[in-house]
């Protein structure tokens, strides 16, 4: 069976403010893809959900074989919308949830979103800072 663990983090300095995501995949223990990426002035539930779709994104696009993808986030407000056990109140959220709903589906695979505290979501948080300081130096 093959199983592929992502992490992925969202944040912004200030609320809104500047604002980055960090996706880290691993495949039996092995980071086989990781990236930090500047999105602009927005809120931090934004970016949240900004990650977890850039990470299905790159299922998607790079359809490797897979029997299941474990999500990990530190932030719960996307874990449990997305899992359907809160209700999304926010439009903009609502929009993004919607599109990750459908990008799961697209998928086809078996997945599970879990919230984990921050502390165990180190390397993508590490993805969103490099981003946001690469993008202050400029």
């Amino acid at each position: 069976m093959i199983i592929y663990q992502v992490f992925t983090d969202g944040g912004s300095r200030g609320n809104p403010g500047p604002a980055a995501t960090g996706v880290v995949i691993y495949k039996s223990k092995q980071i086989i893809y990781q990236q930090g990426k500047f999105i602009g002035l927005t809120t931090n539930n934004v970016a949240e959900y900004r990650a977890l779709i850039d990470s299905i994104n790159w299922f998607l696009i790079h359809r490797p074989q897979v029997d299941r993808i474990d999500w990990f986030l530190d932030s719960k407000l996307v874990v449990e919308q997305i899992n359907r056990r809160w209700r999304v109140k926010d439009s903009n959220l609502l929009q993004l949830a919607q599109q990750a709903w459908s990008k799961l589906d697209q998928l086809g695979v078996a997945h599970h979103l879990k919230h984990v505290l921050r502390g165990d979501n180190q390397a993508a948080d590490a993805m969103v800072n490099q981003a946001l300081d690469n993008q202050a130096l400029k």
